[in-house]
């Protein structure tokens, strides 16, 4: 035998072909072990993404915005701001518009604009261009807002 035969395939007979195809067939694996391998390779497949923004409670800074009430940016994408407003004791947001629909949802104490009233988990959306009753909080409150970037010019 030369090196040229050893790159030659080797000719298998019909019964061991079968024997190996047979080994190498996929075996059947039970929905809850399949559900499971799913769930860790999908889990894996988004932590390697990298594509996620996370911001501790404890991180980021809280910057003044207006009296009584500071800002912390959690992320901003073009003109839309994702921020926490944590709001003291006694004070309010003034009139102001909305040059794009903003989502709010309360995570802690109590809200009041007009003649409604939010606790935690409660949520208001504003649509674009609308004007903005003054936001106050009696005895202090976070909320959560995604809309677009404040500016003074907004406020009325």
């Amino acid at each position: 035998m030369n090196d040229d035969d050893a790159l030659l395939p080797l000719a298998l007979d019909a019964d061991l072909r079968a024997a190996i195809d047979d080994a190498l067939a996929p075996q059947p694996v039970a929905a809850e072990v399949a559900a499971r391998i799913k769930r860790r390779l999908l889990d894996r497949i988004a932590v390697d993404a990298g594509l996620q923004v996370a911001v501790p409670a404890q991180a980021g800074t809280w910057r003044p915005f207006v009296p009584g009430v500071e800002i912390k940016v959690l992320h901003k994408s073009g003109e839309t701001l994702s921020y926490l407003l944590r709001m003291a004791p006694g004070s309010e947001l003034p009139n102001h518009r909305h040059p794009h629909d903003e989502e709010c949802v309360v995570v802690e104490g109590v809200v009041e604009m007009g003649g409604l009233t939010l606790g935690p988990g409660g949520y208001l959306m504003e649509r674009a261009g609308t004007l903005h009753a003054p936001l106050r909080t009696a005895a202090g409150a976070i909320i959560f807002l995604r809309g677009a970037t404040p500016r003074a010019e907004h406020l009325v």
